[in-house]
């Protein structure tokens, strides 16, 4: 089977017409056209990261028919595609699920929050998968980062990837999140929503929240400002430390620069910019705010925005995300999950409406599920065995259900798959070979992703 990357990159010379017909046909009658349905439908790809563990079993893969110490205490309720159910404190899930494309058989072994999250945002295999260790540069890069070294610069007075709308943070920062051996200059800008109007606060709170100031310090105006660009240029050029590390540092500060003096990347993070109404339709709190500006972040050029999506900020197994080992019943109800359904629905519609959902994907990651037992403090604990997650938009064939749970929702049942395969089947909808090499702080080349892109392309 001949990729149509590789049969493109072969070039026409040496072939007729006749044979290039032929050759052609052969590829696609091997499946070839098949297997590249969708590749680089996508321009830009949003994230939403539901941090914490989502429950398969209280959301998108209820077992109503497993024993009372595993069904959920929630019903069922109907969604737009017949067949398809999901919880009833996900109402606007219901109605939308003809967007989104349900994988309910993603697993691996991590069940600690930092090494499944670094598999779920790296898409590769952390190095303690039962525990923590320190963030290095050692580390795989972020999804992010990734993306942006694959699809290179020139994106203009805005960083290649961003996230939103803080530092995910359980016993020290958690891994994968920044540009880790591609080095200072592939992190992604952490940006946190501006807002006259208070946000709805929620339990828990971030030791670092992402805060980009786009506004010029007093009694700086913008010639003022080139003139200390000029000076602080001409030290640099002077100076004799680490170059690697220098270069870097300098390309982060006129990153900055640039966006302080371009008004158009100024008016991108400026979200009050937005109708009142349509800020309210996201949601007037930090999930919503943030998934609003991702939407507006991308549409500048930014290829990836990855959103955090706890309702509130984050401080270990306290606060308003999805690490529901206690009362897990209420907190979904009453704090997560309400949240999540309306930010998730304000956005497919939102880009479905300005027509840019085919070019959007829309992924909802996690970094692990919940037990099929409830435990004694009814909650439910660590789960990496098996979960679900979704994606819309981006040429994604949405109404479908990829895989499946066995009937306790404890292991995949068919079409088992990994956190690789999830990145592979991003890096397909934007256009990027899942084998792009990336370069290891010793210049090695790495492929990106070990995976295999999901067939879930229309």
């Amino acid at each position: 089977m001949m990729e149509r990357r590789k049969f493109l990159s072969l070039g026409i010379s040496g072939f007729s017409l006749p044979q290039i017909l032929a050759l052609r046909n052969a590829t696609e009658a091997s499946g070839t056209a098949s297997a590249n349905r969708g590749f680089g439908r996508a321009k830009s790809c949003i994230v939403l990261f539901a941090w914490g563990g989502l429950s398969h079993h209280d959301t998108f893969d209820l077992k109503p028919n497993a024993p009372a110490n595993i069904r959920t205490r929630f019903r069922e309720i109907p969604t737009d595609i017949p067949g398809t159910r999901v919880s009833e404190h996900l109402p606007r899930f219901a109605k939308m699920m003809k967007h989104w494309a349900l994988v309910r058989s993603v697993h691996h072994n991590s069940p600690s929050h930092r090494s499944g999250a670094y598999w779920n945002l790296t898409g590769h295999e952390p190095p303690n998968p039962t525990g923590n260790w320190p963030a290095t540069r050692d580390d795989w890069p972020s999804l992010g980062s990734m993306i942006w070294q694959a699809l290179g610069d020139g994106h203009g007075a805005i960083p290649g990837a961003v996230a939103l709308p803080y530092t995910l943070y359980d016993g020290g920062t958690a891994n994968g999140q920044d540009g880790g051996f591609l080095g200072l200059v592939r992190d992604p800008a952490v940006i946190r929503p501006n807002s006259s109007t208070p946000l709805k606060m929620y339990e828990g709170r971030s030791p670092t929240s992402g805060h980009v100031q786009l506004e010029l310090p007093e009694q700086v105006d913008l010639q003022r400002l080139e003139r200390r660009r000029s000076l602080i240029d001409s030290f640099e050029n002077s100076s004799t430390g680490n170059p690697n590390e220098g270069q870097a540092t300098i390309r982060l500060r006129e990153t900055a620069l640039d966006m302080l003096l371009d008004p158009k990347v100024s008016d991108a993070f400026d979200i009050e910019q937005e109708p009142t109404h349509l800020r309210e339709t996201y949601g007037m709190h930090i999930c919503g705010q943030s998934a609003l500006m991702a939407r507006r972040l991308t549409e500048t050029g930014i290829p990836v925005a990855t959103v955090y999506c706890a309702a509130g900020d984050l401080n270990g197994s306290k606060g308003d995300h999805f690490d529901t080992h206690a009362n897990n019943f209420n907190r979904l109800k009453d704090n997560m999950l309400p949240p999540l359904d309306q930010t998730a629905y304000a956005l497919i519609e939102d880009l479905r409406q300005r027509g840019r959902l085919d070019e959007t994907l829309v992924v909802l990651l996690t970094e692990f599920g919940r037990t099929p037992k409830i435990n004694g403090a009814a909650g439910r604990d660590h789960y990496p065995n098996c979960y679900t997650v979704a994606f819309a938009g981006g040429g994604i064939q949405g109404g479908q259900s990829y895989g499946k749970s066995d009937s306790m929702g404890a292991h995949p049942a068919d079409k088992p798959c990994s956190p690789a395969d999830l990145h592979a089947t991003i890096f397909h909808a934007l256009g990027i070979d899942p084998r792009h090499t990336i370069p290891a702080r010793d210049g090695r080349p790495l492929p990106m992703c070990d995976g295999n892109p999901l067939p879930l392309f229309a």
